[in-house]
């Protein structure tokens, strides 16, 4: 399933909203830019919602890899949201659950942030 994506600006965090298959392909860069720009605006907090995700390659786990270090270089973070059981299986079984800050749900995030 392809990916498709909505980015949302906030004063404190962008919360970009991912639908398909993470697999890093020609859309990846454009993910990547997100993060710049952020990081452009003083922006210091990058939220990945992955509540409509399904699957996730190794290309993808690189991509989301790329965001938190553009992000962590400047002292900021990428927080990842709402995994699907799936989803989590493949964050603890490469231990990305310990480098990522994972939220129950975008609300919670929001709330945060706000």
């Amino acid at each position: 399933m392809k990916l498709t994506y909505n980015l949302e600006k906030g004063k404190k965090a962008y919360f970009l909203f991912v639908k398909g298959d993470l697999i890093g392909d020609e859309v990846g860069p454009q993910l990547v830019e997100f993060v710049s720009d952020a990081v452009n605006e003083k922006i210091k907090n990058f939220v990945v919602d992955l509540s409509e995700v399904r699957y996730i390659s190794s290309s993808g786990i690189g991509l989301l890899i790329t965001m938190l270090t553009k992000m962590r270089n400047v002292g900021g973070e990428v927080y990842l949201t709402s995994p699907s059981e799936h989803v989590k299986k493949l964050l603890i079984i490469t231990k990305l659950n310990n480098i990522f800050t994972v939220f129950d749900s975008v609300e919670e995030t929001k709330k945060k942030f706000s």
